[in-house]
């Protein structure tokens, strides 16, 4: 592929700077629809100008969008040519999106959710009465993590699960994120979980780590490895091959998980 060109699907292989995230979560853009008969897209593409982008840069969005990024010297004219010369890839880079597994919108008892990197069932919990109802995901011991109570089981649970997963979160990941801190000598000055909606996990160059509270729903091992992404973004603040190199030495599965999060993401929404 020439270097002018960059294509990204989700954005899961070129995040910016000391970030790791899905779609791209850039400024406001300038957007339009190319005009009848355009084989570029068939849906809206987005036109955004980057004053730090150095290419022409074409983005598929989760819902089906397509960007294209003009560099600093680039034109409008040039970047609906790029569009139109990469139509196909976007047309099968929809196609591959098409067929990735989403979650459902509205949760209720028998809907399979994504739960500590399991699909699994929510259920009514047996602990659960009329006037204190409850439900369960994994196993239903009582008082363990997996049990939830919640205002009704006849109404849509997801607000009232987010909510649950968000608070374990709040307790789990900054532990976990200083516990590998320490492990690496990496120095962190705070760590913040966040309900993003592009980002699995950001920093600052002042040692602010932030994570998306989703991770909880993900595999330990993803979970661990965009921990370990963002603390050698605090020695390389780049996407070099270097940083690279410090990702393979702390965890080296680190494939496995973008791997994972390409097929999986679309799960947690992301």
């Amino acid at each position: 592929m020439p270097p002018e060109i960059q294509l990204d699907l989700f954005g899961l292989f070129t995040p910016a700077s000391g970030v790791h995230k899905s779609p791209p979560n850039g400024p406001a853009p300038s957007s339009f629809f190319p005009p009848a008969g355009d084989t570029a897209a068939s849906s809206e593409i987005v036109y955004v100008r980057s004053p730090r982008a150095r290419h022409y840069r074409l983005t598929l969005r989760r819902d089906g969008s397509a960007v294209v990024t003009i560099p600093s010297r680039g034109s409008e004219r040039e970047a609906r040519r790029f569009a139109a010369d990469h139509a196909d890839w976007l047309a099968r880079a929809r196609a591959r999106q098409e067929k990735k597994p989403r979650a459902a919108t509205t949760w209720g008892v028998g809907t399979r959710i994504l739960w500590r990197g399991e699909m699994t069932a929510v259920r009514v919990a047996h602990e659960s009465t009329a006037e204190r109802p409850a439900v369960a995901i994994g196993a239903d011991n009582i008082g363990a993590p997996g049990i939830f109570r919640v205002a009704s089981l006849a109404s849509d649970l997801r607000p009232t699960l987010e909510a649950h997963f968000l608070r374990i979160a709040k307790v789990e990941l900054p532990a976990r994120t200083w516990e590998l801190a320490a492990e690496t000598r990496v120095p962190v000055t705070r760590v913040t979980v966040r309900n993003q909606r592009t980002r699995w996990g950001s920093c600052t160059a002042d040692g602010i780590i932030s994570l998306n509270w989703r991770l909880v729903q993900a595999p330990v091992f993803v979970r661990d490895y965009i921990i370990y992404h963002e603390l050698m973004h605090l020695r390389e603040m780049n996407h070099s091959a270097r940083f690279w190199a410090r990702v393979a030495e702390v965890c080296p599965w680190w494939r496995d998980a973008e791997r994972w999060i390409k097929q999986n993401g679309g799960l947690l929404g992301l």
